[in-house]
């Protein structure tokens, strides 16, 4: 399986819509994204405006599929400008888990 973390930095006066715009996006992956196992977006114990995000994906190919959909260019468009920061973005394979654990995410 193929892991995405990415932390992102949120302008505080933008906190609301850019949230409202993740779960768009994270909701879209789950339910249009065969591949997309996993997508879950957590709030920052102590800013609330960092989110980090963990997406599990099928193989990176799946991961790269996910940029080209359209509530992801749609999630990119609306919140461009509501970032603090540049998106840190890490990605790698499974270690544990084995990969016949996964199932797809509800």
């Amino acid at each position: 399986m193929f892991a995405v973390i990415v932390k992102v930095q949120i302008k505080p006066e933008h906190r609301d819509e850019f949230i409202e715009e993740m779960f768009a996006d994270g909701r879209g992956s789950v339910d249009n994204e065969p591949d997309c196992l996993l997508f879950n977006i957590v709030e920052d114990g102590e800013d609330p405006n960092k989110l980090h995000l963990y997406e599990v994906y099928k193989d990176a190919e799946a991961f790269e599929k996910h940029t080209t959909m359209p509530h992801f260019t749609k999630w990119v468009e609306a919140t461009k400008d509501w970032l603090a920061a540049p998106l840190d973005i890490s990605t790698g394979s499974h270690l544990f888990p084995d990969d016949a654990v996964w199932t797809k995410q509800a």
